[in-house]
């Protein structure tokens, strides 16, 4: 047991589905499934009520989760060609960011990113450096049902073009100019 303790009621629900998750995993008795599935069910229903949620689509959020419970992986690269960075605009909220996306099993994080900047972007890139590794539960991000942790990695460019691929995420791609560094006349002293 770890000194932890949820703060809200999204991440006391993300600890007691991981707690059935892992049970259910594991549990040869069928009274224990039972209580483990009950508690499952519970969790999906706070959940539902919290988020406001229809029943079946808060219950969607593990439908596919079974085995031990651990967090997710993302994947984001930083690719600077340069005075400009790499950003793809997405679909969901038409907000900027670094191009990436989840790693799939059997990937490494860093063929993961590459991947996912082709994908996204058209631009083939390789990863040279893991420049950051976030727990996005410990950072200010809006709450998520899964705990995730993010990669964040420095990529070379190595060529490729702006496309439209088949990625539905990605609504824009664009090279971006880096705001210059402030001048040393507007940098404060603090002393």
């Amino acid at each position: 047991m770890n000194d932890w303790a949820p703060r809200n009621l999204l991440e006391w629900a993300r600890q007691v589905q991981a707690i059935a998750q892992n049970g259910l995993a594991f549990t040869h008795d069928p009274f224990d499934r039972e209580r483990y599935t009950q508690l499952a069910e519970l969790v999906t229903v706070l959940v539902a009520r919290e988020l406001e949620l229809p029943l079946g689509e808060a219950r969607a959020l593990w439908d596919g989760e079974r085995g031990y419970a651990t967090p997710k992986v993302d994947v984001r690269g930083g690719v600077f060609r340069e005075d400009q960075v790499l950003l793809v605009r997405e679909r969901a909220d038409g907000r900027w960011t670094l191009p990436g996306g989840w790693v799939d099993v059997n990937d490494a994080p860093s063929e993961a990113v590459a991947r996912e900047i082709y994908e996204e972007s058209g631009y083939r890139a390789r990863a040279i450096k893991l420049a950051a590794l976030i727990d996005k539960n410990r950072h200010p991000h809006p709450p998520g049902v899964h705990h995730i942790y993010k990669l964040f990695f420095l990529c070379e460019l190595l060529g490729g073009g702006r496309s439209r691929t088949g990625k539905n995420s990605t609504a824009s791609v664009s090279l971006l100019a880096r705001a210059p560094p402030p001048r040393s006349s507007q940098r404060k002293n603090s002393l």
